[in-house]
């Protein structure tokens, strides 16, 4: 026990960026890995148990609210992604870490402490489902992405904020700002849905995205010169093939060749159909908001037909 104790003292005093050591919840993994516990437990036992005998909640409006203002945190996000290195600065092809304290190096490493809390405000995507009892949708594969994703990017943030690897979080952020524009319209409402006829290539979007990040980190390892390191290259490469997995998996199963849709809850991504009957004798299929980078694909258009 002693040997692991010193080891784990090494790893986070002598081997983890010291210009992070001061910063909200990065003194130590510990206060996260209880936040995405304390996450996955109100997400499976505690939220459902407490709306058991409660009525839904109405979200609608904040709904709307809590996409525009995800979409907003998202943009900015991105673009401090861009202004401080991948615009123009940062080599695509093999980035090292700037552990300097530059101004250029700093705003980086603050990015990425800010892409970290963001994971932390995607809980709200779960909250939204637990308040609305669509409980169905809380699926094991989504709250275990949810739940990882903070420890994930903690670990980045800890041992190597910058670089190459935040590629990732690049464009992961200008997926979100796309998908939580369309949950945010989706939510306003029947009259807005024809401004998102899009939504069938937003898993396709997705795809694209992990199949993008993947293939850039991989391509490190045919450069052996580049002193980029490897575990973070393996580890997100491997984010890359599991989420490209599950949501071709959705893919299919959501859409067959004839491109008719089928009902599905998906893996970690879920398709979120509330269906009701009208005064006017109409069955009203209606999608709801988003849970976040697994949950894109989810979705969201209100349809009409005559009920049989």
């Amino acid at each position: 026990m002693e040997s692991i104790n010193s080891w784990y003292r090494d790893l986070l005093d002598n081997r983890a960026d010291p210009r992070v050591k001061d910063w909200p919840m990065m003194s130590s993994p510990w206060p996260t890995l209880a936040a995405c516990l304390c996450y996955a437990l109100c997400a499976k036992k505690i939220g459902p148990s407490f709306m058991a005998n409660r009525k839904p909640f109405e979200l609608r409006n904040v709904l709307v609210i809590y996409n525009l203002a995800q979409t907003i945190f998202s943009a900015w996000i991105f673009y401090e992604y861009l202004a401080s290195g991948w615009w123009g600065h940062y080599d695509f092809r093999c980035q090292l870490v700037d552990y300097s304290r530059s101004p250029k190096a700093m705003r980086m490493a603050n990015t990425c402490w800010w892409y970290y809390f963001s994971k932390f405000t995607e809980f709200f995507d779960t909250l939204f489902f637990v308040l609305r009892k669509k409980n169905e949708h809380v699926s094991t594969l989504h709250v275990i992405h949810h739940g990882i994703m903070p420890m994930s990017v903690w670990f980045g943030l800890k041992f190597a904020p910058g670089g190459h690897s935040t590629f990732f979080a690049l464009l992961n952020t200008f997926v979100h700002i796309v998908m939580y524009f369309y949950y945010m319209v989706s939510a306003m409402g029947p009259k807005y849905q024809k401004y998102i006829w899009w939504k069938k290539y937003l898993t396709a979007f997705q795809m694209v995205q992990f199949v993008l990040i993947f293939s850039h980190q991989l391509q490190v390892l045919f450069r052996p010169s580049c002193q980029y390191p490897r575990v973070f290259v393996y580890w997100i490469a491997m984010h890359g093939f599991l989420f490209l997995f599950l949501f071709s998996d959705f893919y299919k199963a959501k859409y067959n060749r004839s491109g008719k849709k089928k009902t599905t809850n998906g893996l970690c991504m879920t398709v979120m159909e509330d269906s009701c009957i009208s005064k006017n004798g109409y069955k009203h299929e209606e999608g709801s908001v988003p849970n976040s980078y697994a949950s894109s694909a989810a979705d969201a258009f209100v349809r009409r037909r005559p009920v049989s």
